[in-house]
């Protein structure tokens, strides 16, 4: 069994929405001071972030041959021959197990 964080999860995850943030305090643009900015990308405190890290990770492990839990949707399961591997997902953090250490 081994567990991992993924320290930088919610940058990783694509938005579905175009989202608009203005600019942060110590961040002001003189020449646009009310200025906003569309993001390409999920950004920490934002609403969407986890789901857009959950999409990110479930695309990978379902291109990787997992099949997704049907109780449990943070449940991933993939079989070789006699050997199952498990990955459970719980935000930024995943366990690992296996029949084959």
């Amino acid at each position: 069994m081994f567990q991992m964080d993924v320290k930088t999860a919610f940058l990783h995850g694509s938005l579905k929405e175009d989202v608009y943030v203005c600019q942060p305090e110590g961040f002001i643009d003189a020449d646009h001071p009310s200025r906003v900015y569309k993001l390409k990308k999920a950004l920490y405190g934002l609403k969407q972030a986890p789901r857009a890290w959950y999409n990110k990770l479930l695309m990978f492990l379902l291109q990787n041959h997992f099949f997704k839990g049907t109780i449990d949707p943070t449940l991933f399961i993939k079989r070789l021959q006699d050997d199952i591997l498990v990955v459970q997902v719980y935000v930024d953090d995943i366990i690992f197990g296996s029949t084959h250490p």
